[in-house]
């Protein structure tokens, strides 16, 4: 059964909703480091053609002058990744003391005012304090972009829609390793946890949020 007829089948179900959005979003970049984004690394995409994107999305968000947080995983030297890395050895590669590995990809242009989260799991939310952060700042709305979709995006959305906030996803702003779990993964988040829709759609609504138009 391809997506279309499941996505039909989900509909009958009652599966599938638009969540919508909110009065304050913030806009969250998972993980979009230098390994991330190269094919040297075990973690790598051979191609990030989602980067461009993510950066013009921050574009927009910066003139609206909402938040936005990165991620990026990284190990202390004798840390090891406890059961995420026994499960997926490469992260071992993510080292606190190789910042050319973990730094954020330089096209996003991060400012220095931008916070900066380190994970050691999947999940931006897990073991961080990325809730509070949103919390203390009204944030309703919760943009997520980065990679990698079947893994990080996937559990990020997950948890944010688990705490409460509205999860809206660009699909042009996340990306992966492999095309299939990219695709199968997108469309399970957009189903059940997320709003995934147009880079453009989302880059609307944060320029009406500038406007005050929301």
């Amino acid at each position: 059964m391809g997506f279309e007829k499941v996505g039909e089948f989900y509909t009958k179900r009652g599966i599938g909703a638009t969540g919508g959005t909110g009065i304050r979003p913030a806009v969250l970049v998972v993980d979009v480091s230098r390994a991330f984004t190269s094919s040297a690394y075990g973690v790598g995409a051979d191609d990030a053609p989602a980067v461009p994107h993510i950066a013009g999305l921050l574009g927009h968000t910066r003139e609206a002058g909402l938040p936005i947080v990165f991620t990026t995983i990284a190990y202390a030297p004798g840390e090891d990744g406890a059961s995420f890395a026994a499960k997926v050895p490469a992260l071992r590669e993510l080292r606190t003391d190789d910042p050319a590995a973990v730094e954020i990809h330089p096209e996003l242009a991060r400012r220095p005012d931008e916070l900066v989260l380190v994970k050691k799991f999947p999940s931006a939310f897990f073991g961080t304090h990325l809730t509070s952060y949103l919390v203390q700042r009204g944030v309703d709305t919760v943009v997520v972009t980065g990679c990698s979709t079947s893994g990080c995006i996937r559990a990020s959305v997950i948890d944010a829609v688990s705490y409460g906030f509205r999860v809206v996803v660009p699909e042009e702003c996340v990306f992966d390793r492999a095309e299939e779990p990219h695709r199968a993964n997108l469309f399970d988040i957009g189903s059940k946890y997320a709003d995934v829709v147009p880079q453009d759609e989302v880059e609307k609504y944060l320029a009406s949020i500038a406007a005050g138009g929301r």
